[in-house]
C-alpha cells in the first residue's frame, strides 16, 4: 500500500506523509497504544487498548484492508504517527489518529488529518465523520478548526451481558441474505447505508439481527466499540443489546441524548466508561431512529 509522499514544513524538521504499508503496523500500533494509554491515564480514564498487541492488531487489519486508506507521518526517516480513512461506505470515517508524544505540537497531527481529508475530497465522499474523546480538548479544537461540527454527545458503556431475549423478538446471526433489509433500515435512519462495514461483520461472523413480526427491525455489525448498530425504535435496539453475550472492547457507544435508551442501559447494569463526541463534515441528517455509532462514526 506504500505510495507517493509529501513533506509538511513547520518550525522543526519536515514531516513527511506517505501511504502506510502492512509492515508499518507494528511501530504504529505501539505508538498508538502508548499515546492513547498516556492520554487516558492523564485524565483518569481506562485506556482503549489493553496491551500493545491489541492496537497492533487493529492497525494491521486497517493497513491491509482495501476499504481503508491509511497514512503514516515520518520525521528524519522515523515513523512518528498514523491516521486512517474508512472508505467502505458513502460516508468516510476517520481514525485512529496518533502522534508520538515526543513529536507532538509540530504540525504532524494536522498534516495527518489534512492527508485523509484531501483523500476524502478526491474520492468525493458525501461526508466525513469521527468520534473524539470528549476529555481531550486539544483534539476537539483541532477538528473544529479543520471544519468538523459537533453533532452528538456519546457515552461508551460497558458491563455484564444481560443474556436475555426480549418478548416479541428473535435475534440471530446476520446472513448475506439480510444485507438488503439492513441497508434499507440504515438508509431510513441515517440517509445512507453502511454496507461495507456490515458485509465485513457478516463475513467475520460478528453481525447480528433482531426480528419482530417476522422482519428485521434492528442489526449490528457487532456489539463492539468498533461496530455500529441500527434500530427502527429503541425497543428494537434494546433487543440486540439484551441478547448480546458480551460487549467487545471498551464497550458499546450510546448517544447520550437518547435519554430513554441511555437510562435503560444504566438500569440494566451498564456503566459509563468514557464520554465521546461525534463530529461531522459534509452531509449529515439528524437520525430518524435508534442507533449506536462505532468509534469511527
Amino acid at each position: 500500500m506504500a505510495g507517493p509522499s509529501h513533506a509538511v514544513h513547520s518550525n522543526g524538521p519536515s514531516v513527511v506523509i506517505r501511504r502506510a504499508s502492512a509492515a508499518d503496523a507494528e511501530v504504529c500500533g505501539r505508538i498508538s497504544f502508548d499515546v492513547f494509554t498516556a492520554l487516558a491515564n492523564r485524565h483518569n480514564f481506562p485506556p482503549d487498548f489493553p496491551a500493545p498487541e491489541a492496537s497492533i492488531g487493529v492497525l494491521s487489519t486497517m493497513f491491509s484492508h482495501p476499504g481503508f486508506y491509511c497514512v503514516v507521518a515520518e520525521q528524519d526517516g522515523k515513523i512518528i504517527g498514523s491516521n486512517c480513512l474508512d472508505e467502505r461506505s458513502s460516508i468516510a470515517g476517520v481514525g485512529p489518529i496518533t502522534v508520538d508524544a515526543l513529536a507532538q505540537n509540530r504540525a504532524a497531527g494536522r498534516a495527518l488529518m489534512q492527508a485523509v481529508l484531501a483523500r476524502a475530497a478526491e474520492r468525493k465522499f458525501a461526508g466525513v465523520r469521527l468520534v473524539q474523546a470528549a476529555y481531550h480538548n486539544r483534539s476537539l479544537s483541532l477538528y473544529a478548526k479543520l471544519g468538523f461540527v459537533v453533532r452528538e454527545p456519546l457515552s461508551c458503556m460497558q458491563g455484564p451481558p444481560m443474556n436475555k431475549i426480549l418478548p416479541g423478538y428473535q435475534t440471530r446471526p446476520a446472513a448475506p441474505a439480510d444485507l438488503a433489509a439492513c441497508n434499507d433500515l440504515c438508509f431510513r435512519v441515517h440517509g445512507h447505508d453502511r454496507a461495507g462495514e456490515l458485509q465485513d461483520g457478516i463475513q467475520h461472523g460478528n453481525a447480528v439481527v433482531a426480528e419482530r413480526d417476522g422482519r428485521v427491525t434492528a442489526y449490528a455489525s457487532s456489539m463492539a466499540f468498533w461496530a455500529h448498530a441500527i434500530g427502527e425504535t429503541n425497543e428494537d435496539l434494546k433487543a440486540l443489546i439484551a441478547a448480546a453475550s458480551a460487549f467487545q472492547g471498551p464497550g458499546i457507544i450510546v448517544p447520550t441524548r437518547n435519554a430513554e435508551l441511555f437510562r435503560w442501559c444504566l438500569d440494566s447494569g451498564l456503566r459509563v466508561v468514557q464520554p465521546l463526541t461525534l463530529m461531522t463534515m459534509g452531509l449529515y441528517n439528524e437520525p430518524a431512529g435508534a442507533y449506536l455509532p462505532s468509534i469511527l462514526y
